[in-house]
């Protein structure tokens, strides 16, 4: 039985679509079609039925999928034990997101190696989305975002929120913002909600970005007004590049703590989850 195999059978149990599967894994339909038969002719039954209305699950499939689930699981963990990890006993993988990155993974990595003396750590910067899709997968052990994506496999914990306030070259007042000279930043769904409710006359924005280090820069190359994340928005003012724009209300975004729910009691994870839950608004 092929790994590619158990990852098109998930795939496909999420899509429901063949075309679908074949264009998010970048393979034709041909070749999706082909490990499905594959699969079903090493397990002996039936695990998909096509038809008119869309592709379905058949009883057997729906037995199958947490054992596809485990399986794939298992072999990421598998892949991860075998790598080379110096002197390390283990590798612990984190994500981040994106604008965390810069100003808490400092202050997180000194926490982590102290919580876990043992273990060495890979680091990477993502977005949301990818980093939910990598913890299915198994490619990252623990990972810090913004917006959870739901899945069966996935454990999420509320961290608490992150301020993001507004700041200008052009403007000390809210009145004073132009919309020809604001960029709009991006960063989550969440945020883009929150600042649509409180400042919908500066939704049209001629340029916007999901990343904290472009909006910031930005507006210091062209001039202008934004929301950045409150550190900063300090260091703008503190080095006379912007100035906060004080009467704009300050939008706050949601942080998340996210594990496979299978590791959700095992003790390495349990004690990194407990230190982001308890010391994560330290520096709020």
């Amino acid at each position: 039985m092929q790994v590619d195999w158990i990852a098109t059978f998930l795939d496909l149990c999420e899509t429901r679509s063949f075309n679908r599967t074949a264009d998010r894994l970048r393979v034709t339909q041909s070749t999706v079609s082909a490990r499905i038969r594959a699969l079903e002719a090493a397990l002996g039954c039936r695990l998909l039925q096509r038809s008119r209305a869309g592709t379905s699950l058949t009883t057997e499939g729906l037995r199958f999928e947490p054992h596809a689930r485990a399986l794939r699981h298992g072999w990421a963990e598998a892949q991860h034990a075998v790598r080379g990890a110096g002197e390390a006993a283990m590798v612990l993988r984190i994500g981040i997101q994106r604008d965390l990155a810069d100003h808490h993974i400092g202050d997180w990595m000194t926490r982590f190696r102290d919580a876990v003396p043992g273990a060495g750590f890979y680091i990477e910067a993502d977005y949301s989305e990818q980093m939910c899709t990598d913890l299915v997968t198994g490619a990252l052990d623990l990972a810090i975002l913004y917006t959870p994506k739901p899945q069966p496999d996935l454990h999420f914990e509320s961290l608490g929120e992150i301020p993001y306030r507004m700041v200008s070259t052009v403007a000390d007042r809210l009145d004073e913002v132009r919309p020809d000279s604001y960029v709009r930043g991006n960063f989550a769904p969440a945020f883009s909600a929150t600042h649509a409710a409180l400042l919908p006359n500066l939704g049209a924005a001629p340029i916007s970005s999901g990343q904290n280090t472009t909006v910031a820069g930005l507006i210091q190359a062209l001039g202008g007004t934004a929301y950045v994340l409150e550190d900063t928005g300090r260091a703008m003012a503190e080095t006379g590049l912007a100035r906060p724009v004080r009467d704009a209300p300050v939008i706050r975004q949601p942080v998340f703590a996210a594990i496979q729910i299978r590791n959700r009691h095992r003790k390495v994870h349990h004690r990194l989850l407990t230190l982001l839950r308890t010391r994560f608004l330290d520096r709020q």
